[in-house]
């Protein structure tokens, strides 16, 4: 293979004493991303039974299988919930041990997603229902549910956001990122996003962590709710916008800014690039410096930015 691999692998192993930060040698275990990709995959096919499963599902049969796949679920997700507890606990107290109440929080976090998801999927299936009335290419429930990929990244959203809730650390990220490349859709778990959310096309959208979205809000690719500063210090502090209800953000869009609110019924135009907050029922274009109003053309001078 190499002439000098024992120099090799004695160079690498000397980079792991050299170059902390990025080792996780004797520590507590981490999360499994391979693991947490497993059970998101699983939990896609109890919140859609029927759509992710190679067993067709009928009244006789559902009971039996869904019950020893959520009973399988709950057990491997509960395991790698006290790990991240774990991991975070012993970073603050080397000596967690077997009085710490690690496993106890993971079974109590385990439990609230388990016990919302009735109310996730109502939430799910209004999802659905704006992609199905919001796109006119799409032909039925099933074929959003089957390929529409912002549906499925809105649906990992509404799972990593209830162990979000309850400060699980680690998991809801890996989550989101493995969705986030699956589907280019960046939507970060600590985001608050109402009913009848609807992302076409998909591809480049990026929500924030303290984006605030109200209810019947539609958004297309390539929109960005991001943040005026990436300085650290501002972790604790409301850095992304808020959208208000029935708002509309087209392709290209970018909204930044903790003080920015997108009034509600308000349309956001392709990539407007926008600073600052619009009252309700705004309409806000993009429009070049070089552009010419032609006679005929629609005046929207009171909407450019």
């Amino acid at each position: 293979m190499f002439e000098s691999i024992d120099a090799i692998i004695d160079n690498i192993l000397k980079s792991y004493d050299e170059l902390g930060g990025i080792n996780h040698i004797e520590g507590a275990n981490l999360p499994s991303r391979q693991s947490i990709i497993r059970i998101v995959e699983n939990l896609e096919s109890v919140i859609f039974p029927g759509y992710r499963d190679e067993v067709n599902l009928n009244k006789t049969n559902i009971r039996y299988i869904m019950g020893e796949k959520i009973t399988r679920l709950a057990r491997d997700l509960t395991d790698e919930v006290e790990k991240s507890y774990r991991y975070i606990c012993r970073k603050k107290d080397k000596n967690c041990g077997i009085d710490c109440s690690c496993r106890e929080d993971a079974e109590s976090a385990v439990q609230h997603l388990f016990t919302e998801i009735p109310e996730l999927r109502r939430k799910v299936k209004l999802d659905v229902e704006a992609a199905l009335s919001g796109d006119p290419a799409a032909r039925s429930i099933d074929e959003v549910i089957l390929s529409y990929p912002g549906m499925e990244a809105i649906m990992v959203y509404r799972l990593a956001h209830l162990l979000w809730e309850r400060d699980v650390p680690i998991i809801p990220r890996l989550m989101s990122e493995y969705i986030h490349g699956k589907t280019g859709v960046d939507i970060h778990p600590g985001a608050t996003i109402g009913e009848s959310f609807f992302i076409d096309h998909a591809t480049g959208v990026v929500v924030g962590e303290t984006t605030i979205i109200g209810n019947n809000v539609k958004i297309y690719q390539g929109v960005t709710l991001g943040a005026l500063s990436v300085k650290k210090e501002q972790t604790d502090h409301k850095r992304h916008p808020t959208i208000e209800d029935d708002v509309t953000i087209y392709a290209g869009a970018k909204i930044l800014g903790g003080e920015t609110v997108i009034g509600k019924g308000s349309t956001i135009g392709g990539n407007v690039w926008l600073l600052h907050s619009v009252p309700p029922n705004s309409i806000i274009t993009y429009q070049p410096e070089n552009y010419i109003q032609k006679p005929g053309d629609k005046d929207t001078s009171d909407f450019h930015i």
